[in-house]
């Protein structure tokens, strides 16, 4: 491999990016004394990322098309930032070879590997092709690209054999948009239409593949990092198994089930695989790995979300050796060794008792807790919590963009300590104003499988985990804190009663509702629970309450004391929503008004839309028959497709939006009148 010559210091770099991983790179920047550019849409113009930057521009427009994927806007705000340099984080152009000749054309230094090896592995298809001459395992697969047909599905069992179940994967981009599972075979034309069209309005190419699922296989992907010498390091292996909707939630390092020969296998592929394209940067290279069988994936490019993880287990900065190479530094000759275990997870504004709908909102507050809010690498050797996160309180999550807020990684000196600081650091988060997988995410860190090493890519539907609801909407059914909800939701009615008291000017002393004289009870109600409950010289009498008792109430702290036991309830209230949090757990409850407004009648059938989005195809006409599950309406928000189903069978009694239409939340879009 020819050498790189040394370009010269960077003084001045653009991220062309957002959200968390511009946080993340304008880190390592000031600790190297390199002055930043943020880039924004109009979406994003009170963002953290924009506020935390040394320079910011304004892209214009909010859709990803006209701002963080333009890349004319881009290389022209680098221009007027007079930047030397540009990161492009990951997601919107990190994999696209175009940008990074154009970055490289304008006389910018591009942070990331050659153009050359980006384009080679753009496409997951030739990638494959690539990965099978260089001797890297892959799996056989067959391609839906522009000139497709539906009579060219006949050639996938030629190919594949009649392996049930298939995975259609788009070519371009990644995290899990234009992919679909196909069981039964009859459904694979309309997964591949679906696929293709999700990943065309992603990425731009709605080329598609088909290939083998091979379920229960772990997802293991190998860290590298290659300079412009020669010099290729296999940083260790990451498990990114624990995923959904083919979107990992989970990682780790190293592999609680890779043996020491199947390490050097994963690592010896992974290098030969950057080797193959003469690749230099930080690089990711991914496999599915069931008993002995390994199978190339794909390779990503740029950096991935997942590597905090590796920076700990390592002790080095990625975002810093990603500079220095751009700079034409060398890598020593092999890497630190591992020591310690890390483990990392994606935190969502999603409802996974919903088919995990994105949310969307103000994020009224957001703290976890004993976490490096520097987003600074923890170093190796010092055991802890790390926060990479976009958001603060008062964000706005919109719907423009990817759902995630941020991502919580523990480090410590075994797995255990690092998954048990983890799932306690998250169970203390106080989160409010929007539904998260929280809860979801510390039953998998709690759950016996996850802490026996037994992971897979299809875990969280094998332990029932997909539809896990939170306390707060199913109490008697939450099998680790039964009566949580209600017990909160007392909390929240006597913090209710102290505001109101505290804000008296006639015996604010006084609880509220207190009685010499037993008299009626007051009452609160929450879409969750119902509370009623007196105040008198003997104590607390509430409804279902038997052995509790308030030891004191504030309007923003309650201590109860039940069977004997104390616990103390932060309650924080917000417009239109109540949040408390406990030792016990976190509840969000939806405050009831005592007269309610008069709302719109819904017609009965009515489907609505879950959140704002576009419209993107109506599948049904009025006065069409359709039976249960039946698509009537797709919909697209925060880039992904979103289908709206028929509950029951019926008749379409009227269709409401057509293709390209814009919908707000709790729009009707179309009405089926079930069968009688």
């Amino acid at each position: 491999m020819p050498m790189t010559a040394a370009a010269a210091p960077i003084r001045r770099l653009l991220v062309a990016n957002r959200g968390e991983i511009a946080r993340r790179v304008f880190r390592t920047c000031r600790d190297l004394g390199i002055e930043t550019v943020a880039v924004f849409s109009d979406a994003d113009a009170d963002a953290p990322h924009v506020a935390e930057a040394d320079h910011a521009v304004r892209l214009g427009g909010v859709r990803p098309a006209d701002t963080y994927l333009s890349v004319e806007k881009i290389i022209e705000a680098a221009r007027v930032a007079g930047a030397d340099a540009v990161h492009p984080g990951y997601g919107f152009l990190s994999e696209n070879a175009a940008f990074a000749r154009a970055v490289s054309d304008a006389g910018l230094t591009w942070v990331g590997p050659p153009a050359e090896a980006v384009a080679a592995m753009g496409s997951k298809i030739e990638a494959k092709a690539l990965m099978a001459e260089a001797g890297v395992p892959v799996l056989p697969g067959f391609v839906a690209g522009p000139g497709y047909s539906a009579g060219d599905l006949d050639a996938v069992f030629s190919q594949v054999g009649e392996a049930v179940p298939l995975l259609v994967k788009a070519s371009a981009g990644g995290g899990g948009r234009g992919m679909r599972v196909v069981r039964p075979a009859d459904d694979l034309p309309e997964a591949v239409e679906s696929a293709r069209r999700e990943a065309a309005s992603a990425f731009g190419d709605g080329t598609v593949f088909v290939e083998p699922l091979l379920e229960g296989a772990r997802h293991i992907e190998v860290q590298i990092l290659a300079d412009g010498y020669g010099t290729v390091w296999a940083l260790g292996e990451r498990e990114c198994s624990i995923q959904r909707r083919h979107q990992k939630v989970v990682e780790e390092t190293p592999s609680p089930a890779i043996s020491p020969p199947m390490r050097a296998r994963l690592l010896d592929a992974a290098v030969t695989a950057a080797r193959a394209i003469g690749y230099a940067g930080a690089g990711t290279v991914e496999f599915l790995v069931r008993d002995e069988t390994v199978a190339f994936l794909e390779m990503n490019t740029r950096l991935q979300v997942e590597h905090p993880v590796t920076e700990c287990v390592h002790g080095l900065d990625l975002v810093e050796w990603q500079l220095r190479i751009a700079e034409g530094a060398r890598l020593p000759a092999s890497p630190p060794e591992p020591s310690g275990h890390a483990v990392e997870v994606r935190l969502y504004a999603e409802d996974p008792a919903r088919d995990w709908l994105p949310q969307s909102g103000v994020l009224h507050r957001f703290e976890v807790p004993g976490v490096d809010s520097r987003f600074a690498p923890v170093p190796g050797g010092r055991y802890g919590l790390r926060l990479d996160s976009g958001v603060e309180d008062g964000s706005e999550i919109g719907v423009h963009y990817d759902p995630m807020l941020a991502k919580v990684v523990s480090y410590g000196a075994s797995r255990t300590d690092a998954v048990r600081r983890l799932a306690a650091a998250l169970a203390g988060a106080r989160i409010h104003g929007l539904v998260t997988n929280r809860d979801l995410l510390v039953e998998v860190l709690r759950h016996p499988a996850f802490l026996a090493g037994d992971t897979h890519t299809g875990f969280l539907e094998e332990h029932g985990l997909t539809g896990l609801p939170a306390p707060d909407r199913d109490d008697t059914d939450h099998r680790e804190r039964p009566g949580l909800a209600r017990l909160s939701a007392l909390a929240a009615a006597l913090a209710g009663a102290a505001a109101n008291r505290a804000a008296a000017t006639v015996q604010a002393g006084l609880p509220s509702g207190w009685r010499n004289v037993v008299s009626q009870p007051q009452r609160a109600a929450f879409a969750e629970a119902e509370i009623s409950y007196r105040i008198t010289r003997d104590g607390l009498r509430a409804e279902g309450f038997p052995d509790t008792v308030l030891v004191g109430a504030t309007p923003s702290l309650v201590v109860l004391e039940t069977s004997g036991v104390r616990h103390r309830f932060a309650v924080a209230r917000y417009d239109g929503v109540t949040h408390v949090d406990s030792p016990l757990g976190s509840v969000r409850l939806t405050p009831l008004a005592r007269l309610p407004e008069p709302v719109e009648h819904v017609l009965p059938g009515s489907l609505v839309a879950p959140m704002p989005g576009t419209v993107l195809r109506v599948d049904v006409k009025p006065g069409e028959a359709v039976g249960a599950g039946q698509v009537v309406v797709v919909l697209e928000a925060m880039k992904m497709e979103h289908r709206i189903a028929a509950p029951a069978p019926g008749t379409v009694a009227a269709v409401n939006v057509t293709p390209g239409r814009q919908v707000e939340a709790g729009a009707v879009l179309a009405v089926i009148e079930e069968q009688t």
